[in-house]
């Protein structure tokens, strides 16, 4: 679960955003302790709570003092509006680009992308596959 290709508190942070996205932590739920993250993915608790605190200061999560973290009140739509701007940086801005140096009309661009959409997430090609 924990790779070497990004810091552990980063991933431990996108792994708590990705369990309140599907609904594994609701709003207003507490989520693990630092020591129990370090627990389960045999890391140091400091680590785990910088992952921890980053949240804090997205607010996402919030401090009980003397209870532990817990899922802030917005915290999913916060996390959504961030997982929208950043597929529109990531992707949606690329595509418009390239579209706009081929000379490709919005309604030829609009036409793949649904083409692309109605496809079986199976059949797709992944990032991996479409990289020599």
């Amino acid at each position: 679960m924990i790779s070497d290709d990004r810091p552990i508190f980063q991933q431990i942070a996108e792994r708590i955003c990705a369990d309140v996205l599907a609904g594994a932590y609701p709003e207003e739920t507490q989520v693990p302790s630092t020591n129990e993250f370090a627990a389960f993915y045999r890391i140091n608790p400091a680590t785990a709570g910088k992952g921890v605190n980053r949240l804090v200061d997205q607010g996402i999560l919030y401090k009980r003092r003397g209870i532990g973290m817990f899922v802030a009140a917005g915290a999913r739509d916060r996390l959504l509006e961030q997982r929208r701007q950043e597929f529109d940086d990531r992707y949606v801005a690329p595509l418009v680009a390239e579209a706009h140096s081929l000379q490709l009309p919005p309604e030829d661009v609009l036409g793949l992308v649904r083409s692309a959409l109605g496809r079986s997430p199976a059949a797709a090609p992944t990032r991996q596959e479409s990289t020599p």
